[in-house]
């Protein structure tokens, strides 16, 4: 495609053009083909300085919020909010949407354009949708990434909230235990304190689990 259909801008970036195909290609298709621009290029012409982003390999960054300190004083832009409620089982197509609508604003329209949106969370990507990274000429890309891993934040939020799920779920089942009869004094804890006579240590709390002490017969 001509790459001199964007001369009209000055926006200080330079939109990368569709390669468009007709019949429309699948999602991943699209995803795979389509022309990468190096993270660093898209830094500079955001106007960020190297120190105010970390880079996740070529494609990818993370922008930190020292920024903000620097551009306290530049006024702020407009915000466009995009959301649907009642959901099917495919979404209303809010990525969809969001994407193209900031094309249209910056690729078409010349206005400078950022476009934020969450990461999805493992339900739509491994749910029927299989990702929510929008659709067609209108997704984030790497798209992959996008819905499996990015900067590795969603892994480390999913990371947290099994720990915090699996030490709840141990106390909802300890508890009621240690409660018995009044006394805390449990077979898992008396197992701390198992010396010589180890055996009749285990057996002493045996009752708490409803077991019998067995009658040796040899």
């Amino acid at each position: 495609m001509d790459t001199n259909v964007f001369t009209h801008l000055n926006v200080g970036f330079t939109p990368t053009p569709l390669d468009r195909k007709t019949p429309v290609p699948s999602d991943i298709l699209i995803a795979q083909d389509a022309e990468l621009k190096p993270i660093s290029l898209v830094a500079d012409e955001l106007g960020l300085l190297p120190d105010e982003y970390e880079s996740y390999g070529q494609y990818i960054a993370k922008v930190s919020p020292v920024v903000l300190k620097r551009l306290k004083d530049v006024p702020d832009g407009k915000y466009i909010d995009v959301t649907a409620i009642t959901p099917t089982p495919l979404g209303e197509g809010k990525t969809t949407t969001t994407v193209g609508l900031s094309q249209a604003l910056g690729a078409h329209l010349g206005k400078r354009v950022i476009t934020a949106i969450r990461q999805p969370s493992q339900g739509p990507t491994f749910g029927i949708k299989g990702g929510a990274a929008g659709g067609g000429y209108s997704q984030v890309i790497p798209m992959e990434n996008f819905n499996l891993h990015l900067t590795g934040d969603i892994h480390a939020i999913t990371a947290a909230n099994n720990l915090i799920a699996a030490a709840i779920e141990t106390r909802m089942f300890h508890e009621p235990i240690r409660a018995m009869n009044g006394s805390s004094n449990t077979f898992a804890l008396r197992m701390k304190t198992v010396t010589a006579n180890s055996a009749s240590v285990c057996w002493d709390g045996s009752a708490t689990w409803g077991l019998t002490r067995p009658t040796p017969t040899s």
